[in-house]
């Protein structure tokens, strides 16, 4: 079993975008290790779920000791996602022309993906431009258990078929029914409920796939800290700078998905962090002059020393 260095320093900062947002693991570890390493796609893929199974508790640990996962929501959405999951393998092995049928389900993640993260940067600029905030606390999110299991199905039909959407689709599916729910419980509850469904794959990959241990065991070194660290972050840092590391990696995961090619999306990716970052010293810059000003208006100009009379004695 030979370990790669270079392959621990990208499971780290995979591992790390994992931990902070709950997604991406599938969109960007396998392409790493297929483009950048020569592993072969179905090893890739097989070697990625297995180091998932020990990653992803991890994260899942973190949010669990910071009281940030909501186990009303991971207990309705594994009552779906998981016969799901098995539906969806069987699925794919019932169908005729499998490798067709998951490309073309991989194609519509994608779409699902990209649209999920516009609909996320939107709902983050109108947050910033009115100052609300979506920070629900764990009691006060009322669960609807029925929606959450539908939640649950379709992410794990997707799995099944797939092998990829266990966090990113979750995420998008999550937000739109639970549009309050604040970032650090969105994180924590995905890496939790993303726990079964990795492992029931990732089984499926040791019975069937050609795990490579070698790379396995280099993912497990590199992705562990990683993870570890991002997940402190993202279980402390303020929602509105955990946001959009959301939106992006999802963006990331969406654009893999609809076939874009690795180089492209590195550009794409790196357009569109600078651009974020750029706007969002902007709005903070404007926001910060905003009120000052609003300080100034407020603050009461001072008043006039009272005239003392004395009195002639």
């Amino acid at each position: 079993m030979h370990i790669d260095p270079y392959i621990i320093l990208g499971a780290a900062v995979v591992g790390l975008l994992v931990g902070m947002t709950g997604a991406g693991g599938g969109a960007l570890m396998t392409p790493m290790l297929i483009v950048l390493f020569g592993v072969a796609p179905i090893a890739a893929i097989s070697s990625d779920l297995v180091a998932s199974v020990v990653m992803r508790p991890i994260g899942a640990g973190v949010h669990i000791r910071a009281r940030t996962v909501n186990f009303r929501l991971v207990k309705w959405l594994m009552v779906g996602s998981i016969p799901a999951a098995f539906a969806g393998t069987y699925l794919l092995h019932v169908l005729g022309h499998g490798h067709h049928a998951a490309k073309e389900v991989k194609l519509a993640l994608g779409v699902a993906l990209l649209l999920g993260a516009a609909a996320m940067a939107m709902r983050y600029a109108l947050d910033r431009r009115s100052g609300g905030q979506r920070t629900a606390r764990l009691h006060e999110l009322v669960v609807r258990p029925g929606m959450t299991v539908a939640i649950g199905i379709v992410g794990g039909l997707v799995v099944g078929l797939t092998s990829v959407g266990s966090g990113s689709l979750m995420i998008v599916l999550l937000l739109f029914a639970y549009p309050m729910i604040g970032a650090k419980q969105l994180v924590g509850t995905d890496l939790t409920q993303a726990v079964p469904l990795t492992a029931a794959a990732a089984i499926g990959a040791l019975l069937f796939g050609h795990v490579e241990f070698g790379v396995t065991g280099s993912l497990i070194i590199g992705g562990i800290p990683g993870v570890l660290v991002g997940s402190l972050l993202s279980s402390t840092v303020p929602d509105r700078y955990v946001r959009p590391v959301i939106g992006l990696v999802i963006c990331a995961s969406g654009l893999k998905y609809v076939g874009v090619p690795n180089v492209t999306l590195l550009w794409i990716m790196g357009a569109l962090a600078m651009t974020v970052l750029c706007l969002w010293g902007l709005g903070t810059l404007l926001h910060q002059q905003r009120a000052e000003a609003l300080g100034q208006q407020r603050s009461p100009e001072p008043s006039a020393s009272p005239v003392r009379i004395q009195r002639s004695t």
